[in-house]
């Protein structure tokens, strides 16, 4: 190509692209407008209410794990030695070991309740870790997990009494099944969690776990809103929380 036709193709691009980026520039066609982005969800603290006898009732159901899972690449070893969770289901009995209630209905203490990082108000993870890589966001309350800070010490896992939080003895990114290329894989040697789907939050869309949930037996919303839809439902219903002796003010909530 000679100095002059290369000139002219680097005038006309020019035209093209304007004010915008590059890469907007080529990939827009003939006549497309691009949509404004939604507006970030914001709280002063987030929470989560959980249906207990709507999730029951759906079995062995697991659309809101395999969607978290899926979005956030937890890797799936095939084996419990090795497990990565960010939600999962554990028994009534396991999950609430000082609420001990013998009466409540067959439908809740016989079913497996669903459970995942509390994102308490005085987290005790965030105390103990030694690099900052867990901190609890001063803005809406998550807490947070920096995977490229954790130098693998597992202080966390040990400080959590929930056991919410997995670690990665393996590389995981072979174990992905499938990729989501929004949000990045880990590496061996670090911790990890559930986020609250802060990544979305930021996008303006709802937890992955919500949405997908079948029976709708999920509300996320801002707990210090009293006119947010998980305040009048707490409000409604009797509600419990996991191990609230301990005084870290869990921000999920069980309906039962």
């Amino acid at each position: 190509m000679d100095r002059r036709k290369f000139l002219k193709i680097a005038g006309a691009s020019a035209l093209i692209v304007g004010a915008k980026p590059l890469s907007q520039a080529l990939a827009q066609t003939p006549g497309e407008s691009f949509a404004p982005e939604k507006p970030p969800l914001s709280a002063r603290r987030w929470a989560m209410v959980i249906d207990l006898k709507k999730c029951g009732e759906q079995g062995q159901c697991r659309v809101c794990v395999d969607a978290c899972h899926q979005t956030h690449n937890v890797p799936d070893f095939g084996n419990p030695k090795d497990e990565v969770k960010w939600i999962w289901k554990e028994d009534y009995e396991g999950a609430f070991p000082t609420q001990e209630n013998e009466h409540l209905p067959r439908e809740i203490r016989e079913k497996p309740a669903l459970v995942f990082c509390n994102h308490c108000e005085n987290p005790p993870c965030v105390r103990v870790c030694p690099t900052q890589a867990t901190w609890k966001r001063e803005s809406d309350g998550i807490v947070m997990m920096d995977m490229h800070r954790c130098i693998g010490c597992r202080y966390c896992i040990v400080a959590c009494p929930y056991g919410s939080r997995s670690f990665n003895w393996r590389n995981p990114r072979p174990f992905i099944k499938r990729v989501n290329p929004d949000y990045p894989t880990r590496t061996r040697g670090v911790v990890e969690k559930c986020n609250f789907c802060e990544e979305r939050l930021a996008k303006g869309e709802r937890p992955a776990c919500e949405q997908a949930c079948p029976a709708k037996a999920m509300l996320f919303g801002d707990l210090e809103n009293p006119e947010d839809p998980i305040r009048k439902l707490l409000a409604e219903r009797f509600s419990i929380r996991r191990k609230p002796e301990l005084g870290t003010q869990p921000s999920i909530y069980y309906l039962v």
